[in-house]
């Protein structure tokens, strides 16, 4: 896959996460939100609790499932990005936590939207 398909892909995937999320009730604050530590998919809020949610976009299961791509190590990252995103806003709200959307796009029809809450 080339980059531009996938990055096509994964923006894709980004905002079919962010339209399931406002279907659950959340708010969405923020997408791709970049700083010099990385990026962060979506920012929401579900009642007082932030949200930072990693979204994994698959076309199929060849290099393995949506969820398998977060890491240990993926989600200590998660966690750096969340401390500093509350900084940079300075906000303090009652939690924090870390969702995974695995968004994937069959060869036809929707996509398959799947949501794991308080991964790490």
């Amino acid at each position: 896959m080339t980059y531009e398909r996938s990055k096509s892909v994964g923006d894709y995937g980004e905002r079919v996460a962010a339209d399931h999320l406002r279907s659950l009730g959340m708010v969405v604050l923020a997408t791709q939100w970049r700083c010099r530590y990385g990026e962060i998919d979506i920012v929401a809020r579900d009642g007082s609790t932030l949200v930072i949610c990693e979204v994994k976009t698959r076309t199929s299961s060849q290099h393995g499932g949506p969820f398998e791509a977060v890491t240990g190590q993926k989600a200590a990252r998660l966690r750096r990005l969340a401390s500093h995103w509350l900084e940079v806003h300075d906000v303090s709200p009652p939690s924090v936590r870390i969702d995974v959307v695995s968004v994937v796009v069959p060869p036809k029809g929707g996509p398959v939207v799947e949501r794991i809450a308080g991964v790490a």
